[in-house]
């Protein structure tokens, strides 16, 4: 069964370029045009990506994705036509996976959401191995992650992030060597997404230690308490 895809836009040119693309690349889709019908679409249908819109009418994107991450790891694209950095790195807070501004091409966000859906898919290195470092745990083929023998909720692209980083504690990983694991492409200031990425895994592991350090001119590694 092809993956169920949501576009969530209040313009009907782009809704109605972007469904064509996305059956033409064996998506389903489903429409909403506005935030308040987007949750109860997303609700009703359970799509295995949301690519949704920053500003939208009832409720904008911002709102739109934090509500679903309350209930819900559905990957999110973000869409937006503001050329804002900062609004780009609060939509990847928020829990965004990914995003890409207007105008955009539609090849993009084809690509994007394939990249996206991709790192969901359950694989490390091919193995599935258990993996532990000290009170981690991640199970790659239940997709399963637990820290102190608490269960953590992540998004697609926080678990791919974090079992990287796990499977080789203490080794270092620069921003690009995390973003060649998850993009099939570069593209400008992904490494500043990366950021954001860690900044979310940090807010939930939390014991009183920074698991995931920053080494300064480098990038980041796990530090596990054993």
């Amino acid at each position: 069964m092809s993956e169920k895809i949501l576009l969530v836009d209040d313009d009907k040119k782009i809704i109605e370029l972007l469904e064509k693309y996305f059956i033409a690349a064996g998506y389903q889709v489903i429409t909403a045009h506005d935030g308040e019908q987007a949750l109860e679409l997303h609700a009703a249908h359970q799509p295995d990506l949301v690519v949704l819109d920053y500003l939208l009418p009832k409720q904008n994107g911002r709102e739109v994705c934090k509500r679903l991450r309350e209930t819900s790891n559905t990957p999110i694209l973000m869409l937006s036509a503001r050329d804002d950095e900062t609004d780009r790195l609060i939509g990847l807070e928020l829990g965004a996976d990914d995003y890409v501004g207007k105008p955009f091409s539609p090849r993009e966000v084809i690509a994007r959401t394939k990249a996206i859906l991709r790192r969901g898919i359950v694989r490390n290195s091919g193995s599935g191995r258990i993996i532990v470092a000290g009170s981690l745990r991640i199970n790659p083929v239940a997709h399963e992650v637990s820290f102190a023998s608490q269960p953590l909720e992540l998004t697609p692209t926080e678990f791919k992030i974090l079992a990287l980083l796990a499977a080789a504690p203490g080794r270092v990983f620069s921003r690009l060597q995390i973003a060649d694991q998850f993009q099939d492409f570069a593209y400008e200031g992904y490494e500043r997404t990366i950021d954001a990425h860690i900044k979310n895994l940090r807010k939930k592991i939390t014991d009183g230690q920074k698991r995931i350090a920053t080494v300064f001119g480098v990038g980041y590694k796990w530090v596990s308490d054993e």
